[in-house]
């Protein structure tokens, strides 16, 4: 639990100075009523701040109208344990407090279980699709469903579990007490109607206009098939489809919001009454067993997002260009580099023009042209199919350079073969704009654009590149929060070993670590099987808080004491065999840290076993 003081600082910096002054008129008795009890402490504490004006009078004025009797017995009450029926006062009381557009954002939380770690993607963009966020002061929708999500997590509404490489928050919960809560007055209010799952909530006096199925059997099922669902708007499921509706209920015509991730029991008629949805705006079959998108698909004109990740959807059929509405096409798997082959009528008909993520996809030599995609944020290309010639990707070189000057913000290119990646360094242009570069393949030297990306907040480069001169280069990049160099299974061979070695000679058999620059850089990740000896000078990296090193064979790790800011090092041991290396390292690691400073950094030591 956190301590008031402590729970009551959500942001960093100049807001915690400007408003602290504020904080300190915040009365003991707010902390006392919360009986010492780590979730009233929690919720109220974000309560205050997100009230850093109120006076400490309107504080005592709460305090009163919740528990008249606080203060009566002095120093008594102050130690009395709360029941859950009065934590339940304390978190309504902060629930009530905040705008009315977050609120109904807070509702929406309902829809998922208890204990489920909620992706912040996928709650943004369903908001988005279900009209809570709109355009505000010249801010995207995105940009505004961001803030809404930041000002629950400030709230303590919601509590983050992940973050991303960038220091986003990726993953949430929500606290049982607080999402019984919020479940009880997204019932009352007849905003989402929950079926399964750990809630027992009473059947729907009216239409359901949003439901949850979180697993139900067939006395549930029954209970479903009397309700009204024929103003069903938004559906959620989870589990398997066939155990939760029967083939004739699966029929909602003016669904908008319609996610069904990880969802197994995907049959024939199932695509078919999706694309009997003609209102559907977003559309998540991810993690299901799906195979292929029927050609209907193109009768769904009001499509905003399908998100197609992680299943067997290999390619997008024709007509899918007929969607004129879509903002997000999400393919293809991170983690295996699947592919998502785009239908050639794209760069035909010119269409989509509207599109801001295009994730996940395979673009072949020649084949695509994107220029037309100016809306574009984020370019996700996970496979390049070359045709031989050097040449063949030149439509794709000048897209990337047209897009780059509008509003591209995220490039993840993965090139097996390396020559497309390596001859990005010819841009005239570079795309200035870019908050995050990914570049997977071969590549020893880094484009010299890269210098110019001053808005470059998490860079991801082949372990090919890592080099001290290259380091020296990417020092100057004063926004870089999160560096990474990896490596492909699919490129990690006899020549990646040559070029490791090459790379080590250029600084005296190490890669050496600027002893300045990299003024803004939290994490630093290295992922390969062999890594070379890593060598950090006094004064280098001063903010780096975290350190990932998966390896085979680690050749050395010299100046961990210098990385003043250092709070944990991750050790991931991708070979068994040498688990006990590792603890070597790990423990000369610690001990060298301990020499130089008050609190040497956390060790977490993981084993990777793979299955044959």
């Amino acid at each position: 639990a956190l301590l008031p003081t402590q729970a009551v600082s959500g942001s960093k910096g100049s807001k915690d100075n400007a408003t602290r002054s504020k904080r300190e008129e915040v009365p003991m008795e707010v902390w006392s009523m919360c009986g010492g009890l780590p979730l009233a402490i929690v919720t109220m504490a974000g309560h205050v701040a997100c009230n850093p004006n109120k006076s400490k009078d309107e504080w005592l004025k709460d305090c009163k109208s919740l528990f008249p009797e606080l203060g009566k017995v002095k120093g008594k009450d102050g130690g009395k344990k709360r029941t859950q029926e009065e934590v339940g006062k304390i978190v309504s009381h902060c629930y009530n407090d905040m705008p009315a557009e977050i609120k109904t954002c807070s509702l929406y939380l309902s829809i998922f279980s208890k204990g489920h770690r909620i992706s912040r993607k996928r709650l943004t963009r369903r908001w988005i699709a279900e009209g809570f966020v709109s355009e505000k002061q010249g801010l995207t929708v995105e940009d505004v469903a961001e803030t809404y999500f930041n000002h629950l997590i400030r709230r303590k509404i919601i509590l983050p579990v992940d973050h991303s490489s960038n220091g986003k928050v990726k993953y949430c919960i929500v606290h049982d007490m607080v999402l019984e809560h919020i479940v009880a007055k997204a019932s009352e209010e007849n905003f989402i109607t929950v079926v399964g799952g750990n809630w027992l909530m009473p059947p729907p006096s009216s239409k359901v206009r949003r439901l949850s199925l979180q697993g139900t059997d067939s006395k549930r099922a029954k209970d479903i098939e009397k309700m009204n669902l024929s103003h069903v708007r938004s559906l959620t499921m989870f589990g398997s489809l066939n155990n939760q509706l029967s083939s004739h209920s699966f029929k909602f015509g003016i669904v908008q919001v319609l996610d069904l991730e990880g969802c197994m029991g995907f049959k024939q008629h199932h695509t078919t009454e999706i694309c009997k949805m003609l209102l559907l705006k977003y559309l998540s079959l991810r993690a299901t067993d799906i195979k292929s998108l029927p050609d209907r698909i193109g009768k769904l004109v009001n499509l905003e997002t399908l998100d197609i990740r992680e299943t067997n959807v290999l390619e997008l059929p024709k007509e899918v260009c007929q969607l004129e509405q879509l903002v997000n096409i999400l393919g293809g798997n991170k983690r295996t580099r699947k592919a998502l082959k785009l239908p050639g009528e794209l760069n035909k008909k010119k269409k989509m023009k509207g599109l801001r993520i295009l994730s996940g996809i395979e673009i072949t030599a020649g084949s695509v042209d994107l220029h037309h995609l100016t809306e574009l944020r984020k370019l996700a290309i996970y496979k390049l199919v070359t045709m031989g010639d050097d040449s063949s990707f030149e439509e794709l070189r000048s897209s990337i350079e047209y897009l780059g000057g509008y509003s591209l913000h995220t490039l993840i290119i993965g090139d097996e073969s390396s020559k497309f990646i390596n001859s990005l360094d010819d841009l005239s242009s570079p795309p200035i704009f870019l908050i995050a570069l990914e570049l997977s393949g071969k590549m020893v030297k880094l484009p010299r654009w890269i210098r110019q990306l001053s808005a470059l907040n998490k860079l991801t480069l082949p372990i090919t590149a890592l080099r001290t001169d290259n380091l020296r280069q990417l020092s100057d990049l004063e926004e870089l929060f999160s560096l990474t160099f990896s490596f492909t299974a699919q490129n990690y061979d006899a020549e990646t070993l040559t070029i490791l070695s090459e790379n080590k000679l250029h600084s005296r058999g190490q890669i050496k670590v600027p002893e300045a620059g990299f003024k803004s850089l939290k994490l630093l990740r290295f992922s390969a099987p062999l890594l070379p000896l890593l060598s950090f000078p006094k004064k280098a990296m001063p903010e780096l808080e975290r350190l990932e090193l998966r390896f085979n064979l680690l050749e050395g790790l010299f100046g961990v004491e210098n990385l003043e800011k250092l709070k944990e090092v991750h050790l991931t041991l991708d070979d068994k065999t040498r688990q006990a290396v590792t603890k070597k390292i790990a423990g000369e690691m610690e001990n060298a840290a301990k020499k130089t400073k008050a609190k040497a950094p956390r060790i977490i030591l993981e084993t990777v076993i793979h299955s044959n």
